[in-house]
Formats: structure tokens, sequence, C-alpha cells
């Protein structure tokens, strides 16, 4: 049987066709109060939504395509850009098509949480969607390298906003105690996206060429924006469009724009590098200064720098960021392990990774579950990021002697709580803002988890890289062609040394599964200290 609190929370408002009076979370915007905190179920504003039996398929379903599109987007994309260099050379430029668009969707998530508070998030869901699909057709039909890199980044500006007003319409729309199930499939989603979008990719590109990949994103797109008309109105915007702070979208850029170069320089961590990382930290300091001087002014400020002095809430973003971190390391890294240290195939790889992916995802959804149905949420990734640590652990000290098919499911028991991390962080956000800034947390955390992803994968290459040079430079420079152009480098090394720098790279790889074992170390830390601790 329903509770009398949640049944209010949803009958009302759609009996009525208006919100009930708010009934405040039992929390404090005191910085100072770290009081375990439960959070009421009526936390909402109660928007208007359908009944219970068809939450689902009028809020979620609408939703998915969406956060497919985001989250499989750089991976598709990835794949396709040996037959872009085939068409407009500039290899040198290459790895731009991809960054571009990071950059631009990392600055684009906080201005779209704003817009969506401002100006409904359903509203800005179509125009996010529908710039990111007139940018796709842009790029299908870019007839050089730097129109097609402009269209990148304007498919960036788009898809800036399909995560980030997805997640903020799950509050909107969801009550408190059972976002936990709707985030846990969101979650799914954006790990199967990531997973299946390199096998896309792949195959479109071979099958009809680079252009088609970006050509089928325009039927998924029709088809998202038609199921948007499924979703509920829900809120009006507060309509403060003119205080939208455009100098602080400029001068997150400059903050942003040094970072991304200065983690992506960290793989390649040598002498010689030093001065432009020089450079580029003081740069991004220079930036990050200037950007907190005026986020501190603004009328109506880019980031939710208030929310942020809450111990909950930063803590809930350190737990985004670290939860990308950990999950771009491990698909970046994990098949470059497979193929050079076990001699895996690209398919064997990819097939090796399906336990690992299918566990984050089963996980996601049943954390989304637990949370829903008890109403706890930062017991699970304390709990659970201390298991995921431990099997990283685990993989360092015994990894290379493991086989292929027990490495897989050993780093798989670890997946399955690994999402527990970024709902919990969803919801505690979420809650703390309140329904008028639902879109300003959201972004909050969305971009924490951009940065940490690009971090995460730089780290683990600093550390792998840094390690072997330490052990030995020859095998760095060997392990470095055996990346590029497969484990058949080594064929003409004598068996002796063959079998000595395959050993010293599977050593180096222990420092890729404890650097990851950090992060969620650093997860279980946030998770055990939260204030809010249930719904």
């Amino acid at each position: 049987m329903m509770p009398a609190t949640l049944s209010r929370a949803w009958s009302s408002p759609f009996r009525h066709g208006k919100p009930d009076d708010e009934e405040k979370p039992e929390t404090s915007n005191d910085p100072s109060d770290k009081r375990p905190t439960r959070l009421s179920v009526t936390e909402t504003t109660a928007p208007t939504v359908p009944p219970p039996p068809h939450l689902f398929h009028n809020v979620v379903i609408p939703l998915i395509l969406p956060v497919f599109l985001s989250s499989a987007d750089g991976t598709v994309v990835a794949t396709a850009l040996p037959a872009i260099a085939a068409s407009f050379g500039n290899v040198e430029y290459l790895s731009w098509i991809v960054v571009a668009n990071l950059v631009a969707s990392t600055v684009a998530a906080p201005a779209y949480g704003r817009l969506g508070d401002a100006f409904g998030r359903r509203r800005m869901m179509v125009v996010a969607l529908g710039i990111f699909m007139a940018a796709s057709a842009l790029s299908a039909f870019a007839p050089n390298f730097w129109l097609l890199l402009a269209a990148r980044m304007l498919q960036g500006l788009g898809g800036g906003g399909l995560m980030t007003l997805a997640q903020a319409l799950v509050g909107e729309h969801v009550p408190p105690r059972q976002r936990g199930s709707f985030q846990g499939y969101l979650s799914a989603n954006i790990v199967a996206g990531t997973t299946i979008g390199p096998v896309m990719g792949g195959f479109i590109t071979q099958a009809w060429g680079w252009h088609a990949v970006f050509l089928a994103y325009l039927p998924v797109g029709l088809t998202a924006l038609y199921l948007l008309t499924r979703l509920p109105a829900g809120m009006r915007g507060t309509g403060a469009a003119s205080g939208f702070d455009l100098p602080g979208m400029v001068l997150l850029a400059s903050f942003i724009v040094p970072l991304l170069l200065m983690v992506s320089q960290l793989q390649r961590l040598n002498a010689a590098a030093l001065p432009g990382l020089g450079g580029l930290l003081a740069l991004t300091a220079a930036g990050l200064t200037a950007l907190l001087w005026q986020q501190r002014r603004a009328a109506a400020p880019l980031l939710a720098l208030p929310l942020l002095r809450i111990p909950a809430f930063w803590r809930s973003t350190v737990m985004g960021a670290c939860s990308g971190a950990s999950l771009s390391a491990m698909m970046t890294f994990l098949p470059i392990y497979l193929q050079v240290v076990t001699g895996a195939s690209p398919a064997q790889s990819g097939l090796l990774l399906i336990p690992l992916t299918g566990a984050v995802s089963s996980g996601s959804v049943l954390t989304g579950w637990l949370t829903s149905r008890t109403g706890r949420t930062a017991i699970f990734p304390a709990i659970g990021l201390t298991i995921t640590a431990a099997s990283l652990v685990a993989a360092a000290i015994w990894g290379p002697s493991l086989s292929r098919i027990e490495l897989s499911w050993l780093l798989a028991v670890g997946g399955l709580t690994q999402g527990s991390a970024m709902i919990t962080a969803q919801i505690t956000v979420q809650s703390i803002a309140g329904p008028r800034q639902l879109g300003a947390a959201a972004a909050s955390v969305q971009l924490s988890r951009s940065l940490g992803s690009a971090f995460g994968a730089a780290a683990a290459g600093a550390v792998l890289f840094g390690i072997l040079s330490l052990l030995d430079v020859d095998a760095a420079g060997l392990f470095t062609r055996m990346v590029q152009y497969g484990p058949g480098t080594l064929d003409s090394l004598e068996p002796a040394r063959r079998s000595i720098v395959l050993q010293e790279v599977a050593n180096a790889f222990r420092g890729v599964f404890l650097t990851v074992a950090c992060f969620s170390c650093t997860i279980v830390a946030c998770a055990a200290t939260l204030s809010i601790r249930r719904l």
C-alpha cells in the first residue's frame, strides 16, 4: 500500500492541475550543520506527473534516447577517426574531433542547467536535441576538416544539455523516494551507450563510411523528439531570461580548455613536456581564479557556488567526479591490457568487457531499486565501492597470473557495485537543491563527472607510462608501438626479451588498477561522511 505522503505527492497535482504547497526538506543550508538528515518524501513541489502505473513510460522512455546519444557520441565517433583522417588528412589534429566536442559539451552543461531552470527543462531539451541534430547533419556533409571540427563543437554545445536536462527532468517529475529506481535506469543506459558506441561506430563506418556515423544520429534524434511529446509539461521556468551569465560561460571555457589540454598531456609526461604543462597549469589557475571572482559577483551565476558550500553537496560532486574517473580509466585501459598483455584480439577484448559493463548496468538498476525500497542512499556506495576497491586491489596483485576470463569476471564483481556512486550523488544534490534549482544541481554533478572522466584516463595513463619508464625506458617505447600496431611488434625480439617486456608491461598495469582503486576509496570516504543518508 502506498504511503500517504507519497500518494499525496503524486495524486494531488494530477487531480487538480497545480502543485500543492511545497513541504520543505528537513535539511539545512548552513554549511556548519552536519547533522545526519532524513529528507521528507514530499520534497518536490509536486509537478504535474502521471499516475504511478504510467510514470516509467511517460518519464523514462522519452529520456532514454537523449541520454544514449550523449553517452555514445564520443565512442561512436572515435572509431570513425581513421576513416576521417583518410578523407581529410590533418592527422596531427585528429584527436580534436573528439576533444573539441568534449570541451563544448562540458562548458554547455551548466548553461543548460540554468536555462532549464529559467525556461523549462522539457523546452530546453528540445532545443538541445535540435542543435545536436543540426550539427550532426553539418558534420556529415562537411567538405573539409576545419568545418567538421566546427560542426563537432556545435554538436557538443547541443549534446551538453542532453544528460544534464535528463537528470533534472527525472528529479522534476519523479517523487524523491522513487528517484533511485529511475536514476538507475538512466545510469544503466549511460553504460550501455558507452559500451555499444564503439561497436556501432565501427560497423557503420565499415559498411557505409564515416559520413553515415553522423547521419545515423538524425533518425534517432527525430524519434527522441517525438517521444519527448509524451513527457508531461512539468513545472514552469522562472523566466529569468535577462540574468543569463554569459561572462561566466566564457570564463568557464577559459578554465576548462587549458585544464583538459593539461590532463591530456599527463599521459606523455616527460622532462621535455614540463614547460608546456607549467604554462597550461598557470592558464588553468588564472581561469579558475577569474571564474570564481566573477561568479561571486554575478547576479545570476552560472555555477551553484552557494550549494557547493553545503558539505553533502560538494561531497556528492566529488563522488560524481571519481565515478567518472573510474569508469573512464577502466574503459580506456582495460582493452589495452587485454590486447597487449594477454594477447586478445580487438573482438575478444570487446567480448571480455561485457561482464564488467553488464555488471555496472545491472548494479545501477539494482541500487536504484534498493534506494527506492529502503529510502537509504549513502550506505550503498559506502559498502559497494569498498567491494569495488577490493576487486581492483586483487586485480593489481593477481591480475598477471589470472586468465582473461578470470580477470574479466573478477572486475565484474566490483563493477556490480560501481554504479551506486553516481545514483547517490544525483539523488543527494537534487534533494538539497529543491525543485527550482534541479537543473543547476544536475549540471554540477555532470560537470564534475565530465572533468573526472578526463582526469581519470589521464591519471591512469600517467601512472602506466611513468612506471614503465622507471622499469625500462625501452619497454615504454615498445609498449607505445604495441598499442599502435598490436602485439606483433614484439615478434622481432628474442623470446627472452619479449617475455621480460610483457612482464614489465603487466607490472605497470598494476599501478593502473591501484589508481582506479584510489578513486573508489575516495568515493567511500565521501559516502561514509554524507550528512544526508536517507530519503
